[in-house]
């Protein structure tokens, strides 16, 4: 008789149901990526102004330091974050759109003292320059 034994054990990998596991997650991730915002601070790299200046009066700098021990000067004078802010806060009144101040930090000072005036300058949307660490 010729009967045949099948023993032999198919090999193969059904490769449909991955790719659908593969595209819901590709899915899931695209989705979920864009609903992410950023936050982080909104610098001006230094280099060419798109728009001319027309402000013809001279200002003067506003120059905000912080030393190694983490206190704040603010143009020469000593003062807390609070009363920095103050400051700021009367710049932006008196300059709107033209207010900006520069900060210069010690080369030791901590990222936790300076963050602080960043977020200050980031709320109150002036324009600040962040100079090399002396």
């Amino acid at each position: 008789m010729g009967i045949k034994k099948s023993s032999k054990v198919s090999a193969e990998f059904n490769m449909s149901s991955l790719t659908d596991i593969i595209f819901l997650l590709l899915i899931f991730f695209m989705l979920t990526s864009s609903l992410v915002t950023p936050n982080a601070l909104n610098l001006q790299l230094p280099g060419k102004n798109k728009t001319p200046q027309t402000s013809t009066e001279p200002s003067q700098p506003q120059v905000i330091n912080i030393e190694r021990n983490g206190t704040y000067y603010y143009n020469g004078s000593k003062m807390t974050l609070g009363a920095v802010e103050k400051k700021v806060r009367a710049l932006k009144k008196s300059k709107g759109k033209n207010a900006v101040v520069t900060i210069s930090p010690h080369a030791k000072a901590k990222n936790d003292k300076v963050v602080p005036i960043l977020d200050i300058a980031y709320r109150y949307s002036i324009k600040t320059v962040l100079t090399e660490p002396r």
